[in-house]
């Protein structure tokens, strides 16, 4: 094997690095480092994958990783142990506490892009947004099953920029298995049991097939079903205020079925077809918008674990990659459609955020279209090597959604300009833009990667995201990384909507206003908002030798024009009894930390029998810079930390364990409002164990068990909002798992 230094490692090294930082080419890959590969195209993305584990600011979860530490149910579960992955809700309400979702370097949910084999994935975006800037969703990382999982990406810091709009936290890239050159197949059990009968346990039931059909076709399918119960209403009840106490964790039932067929045109080029459908219903647990009492109907609906909301998601997509000589290049067609169904929740009074009918049922569709393509292009200039990453993207997104409108029309007076004749909740924008990105080498030490991407917005113009990224060996074994890119997001398809319109009669209106004499407030949609942008930094050092590894990264994210619901009257109605606000730009926050990482080999070459592997995430500052208040409540610092012991080559023991550092709550209210008595709550430092066995009974049948919360730390939401400060959602006991896997 070359030494990194050689001309032929540098070489392969760069068209390397280009893939690695390319989205749909790195969601190519075809099964693990050790497999081999069918086609030069598939061994091209296997060398990319293996450089961008390597990066500071990525981290890659595989396959195996999965088995050994399988998630209940949603991805999240495991993505919250990489380095600067934290839950948590979009901002500092708590207001859907146990809906909490992949949080990136402190920067929230809706600054994370989620993708499906580098495809954008949008269906949380069919969810109205509240006057917090929450929504009342698990996010979008359990569309793809455990068991079709090949691996999943993480990408934090400026090289995420280049991925447009959206992704200023950073990137999730769920990789799922490719066809294979044999026929083979996967069915997969898993169970969960709480210790405590108030928490929900769980069960799933997967399987995958795939092989070959004729010499040049191939396919992969794959299905699940799963579900995970509700937390019982009598789980928070030492904490009620009303006849409904604080929700636990909401429960969800999922159905998976997903085919690709992949046609090998030649040595050089392959076209696959994709489609899919997933559905995913929740058992309710009682949760509701804001604080209050609850309502007997919110009782009946948890008590008997109905289903007050379905999301349906279907998909489609046609992709072509190729190589030209030197060069590669990837197209892709996609489709994606989700019909979001709930309940009717009251838009006003006491039941505001609150299911009020058990059969009104109203649905908000989006639809999702884009095409996107790159080439990489290796050249030599001036007896230095490059490698050209040149790319497009367009999507249009068309979102109706009328009940988000017409409610609150229906409900309150009218607004001064507001047409009530047509509010149909429709909505649409089209992104396009086109990106160009340089991996140059420098000698044998110094990297340069120079970025650029420009943005078209149908309603909010021209953007451009330069980026910069660099490293340089400082030895065999040190190694300085570093990056600057400025990134960008377009406010969703409800804040820019002039005709959506938020509607409280009281529980929304700003501290100390007094203009509401009967008429509420409204938060009216906003076209004129500018997007939001931030300015990402990060410098750090790497080392590794002989199987110990160490790194440290420092991030620093300057954060302009976050969009947030108004609090200075912009309008009345027409009958002068209530008051109009706006979505608005909050003018500046930053946010700010350390990341790292180490790894120590205890027994076996290289650690290979036993070693001890560590990651660190420290926030120095995640605030609005105007008013001093937290954009989310996250951990002052998270420590995960394994054991990973394998005594022999058939069976595999894990030791895991998770320290959250202390948590703070806002001072102010969302309203504006000062925070007083158990509001001002601090959640303290804890820490949650777990402990995992994985056999291989023969070559094609593994077994897993383990136990969750090994010592049974328990959390429990003391409110339903922020009333409690920040004890805004539960950390559930010990419970215990079983796994089998049976191939052929």
């Amino acid at each position: 094997m070359p030494s990194i230094a050689s001309p032929y490692a540098l070489s392969t090294l760069s068209v390397a690095i280009a893939l690695a930082f390319s989205p749909p080419l790195a969601a190519q890959t075809s099964g693990s480092e050790e497999e081999e590969s069918t086609t030069s195209l598939d061994t091209l993305y296997v060398t990319a994958e293996a450089i961008a584990r390597q990066a500071l600011g990525s981290s890659t979860i595989t396959a195996e990783d999965i088995e050994r530490r399988p998630p209940a149910n949603d991805l999240s579960d495991l993505i919250r142990t990489m380095p600067g992955v934290n839950l948590t809700g979009n901002s500092a309400s708590g207001q859907y506490g146990n809906n909490r979702q992949i949080d990136l370097r402190g920067m929230g949910p809706e600054n994370t892009l989620i993708l499906i084999d580098g495809k954008p994935v949008g269906s949380r975006d069919s969810i109205r947004m509240g006057r917090s800037g929450e929504r009342n969703t698990r996010g979008d990382t359990n569309w793809v099953p455990v068991e079709a999982v090949e691996r999943i990406e993480v990408l934090r810091g400026p090289a995420a920029a280049r991925y447009g709009s959206g992704a200023s936290g950073g990137v999730i890239n769920i990789i799922t298995k490719r066809p294979t050159d044999e026929f083979s197949g996967s069915l997969s059990l898993y169970g969960k049991m709480p210790e405590h009968g108030e928490e929900g346990s769980s069960q799933r039931a997967g399987f995958t097939l795939s092989g070959p059909l004729a010499d040049s076709l191939s396919f992969r399918l794959y299905g699940n079903v799963n579900k995970t119960d509700a937390d019982s209403l009598d789980l928070n009840a030492d904490h009620a205020t009303g006849s409904t106490p604080p929700a636990g964790r909401e429960g969800v039932r999922n159905r998976d079925v997903n085919a690709l067929l992949r046609w090998d045109v030649d040595a050089d080029h392959v076209l696959e077809f994709e489609a899919g459908t997933s559905r995913q219903g929740n058992i309710y647990a009682g949760d509701r918008a804001v604080s209050g009492t609850g309502s007997d109907l919110l009782t009946e609906l948890a008590n008997a674990g109905e289903e007050t909301n379905r999301m349906y998601r279907n998909t489609a997509a046609i992709t072509h990659r190729g190589t030209w000589g030197d060069n590669a290049s990837r197209l892709s067609l996609a489709f994606e459609g989700t019909n979001n169904s709930r309940l009717n929740e009251g838009l006003a009074g006491g039941a505001e955020g609150s299911i009020d009918t058990t059969d009104e049922w109203s649905t908000s569709r989006l639809r999702n279209y884009s095409l996107d393509g790159e080439v990489n292009v290796p050249t030599t200039l001036g007896g230095v090597e490059h490698v050209w990453t040149l790319g497009f993207e367009h999507r249009e997104s068309r979102l109706e959604d009328p009940y988000s409108v017409m409610g609150a029309i229906n409900w309150g007076g009218a607004i001064p300009g507001v047409d009530t004749e047509s509010q149909d909740g429709k909505a649409d924008a089209t992104l396009s833009a086109a990106f160009v990105e340089n991996n140059i080498y420098l000698g044998e030490r110094w990297t340069l990667t120079p970025g650029l991407r420009f943005d078209h917005h149908s309603q909010f113009g021209h953007h451009l995201s330069p980026s910069l990224n660099a490293q340089f060996m400082v030895s065999d074994t040190v190694i300085v990384k570093g990056g600057v890119a400025r990134a960008f997001k377009a406010p969703n398809l409800y804040q820019s909507n002039p005709n959506y319109l938020y509607y409280t009669m009281g529980n929304g209106c700003p501290y100390g206003y007094t203009g509401n004499q009967g008429g509420g407030c409204y938060i009216l949609g906003n076209a004129d908002l500018d997007p939001e942008t931030s300015l990402n930094k990060e410098i750090g050092i790497e080392w590794a030798d002989r199987g110990y590894h160490a790194s440290l990264t420092y991030f620093h994210n300057d954060y302009k024009n976050r969009i947030q619901a108004g609090l200075d009257e912009v309008g009345r109605t027409a009958a002068d009894n209530g008051g109009v606000f706006q979505w608005e730009n909050a003018p500046k926050a930053v946010v700010s930390g350390f990341e790292g990482n180490l790894r120590v080999p205890l027994l076996g070459d290289r650690g290979r029998t036993l070693s001890w592997d560590n990651n660190l995430t420290y926030m120095i500052e995640n605030e609005n810079q105007e008013t001093g208040q937290p954009l989310s409540i996250i951990p002052r610092y998270t420590l995960n930390t394994s054991l990973d012991w394998r005594p022999t080559d058939d069976l595999s023991l894990l030791f895991t364990g998770t320290l959250y550092g202390k948590q703070e709550p806002p001072t102010q209210t969302i309203l504006g409002g000062p925070q007083s008595g158990e509001a001002l709550n601090e959640r303290d430092p804890y820490s949650v164990w777990g402990l995992s066995a994985h056999y291989y009974l023969t070559d094609n049948v593994t077994l897993g068990a383990g136990i969750d919360n090994l010592f049974d730390k328990r959390l429990f939401r003391e409110d339903n909002s922020g009333g409690a400060g920040a004890s805004t959602y539960n950390e559930p006991g010990r419970a215990y798992f079983l796994s089998m896997n049976v191939g052929f």
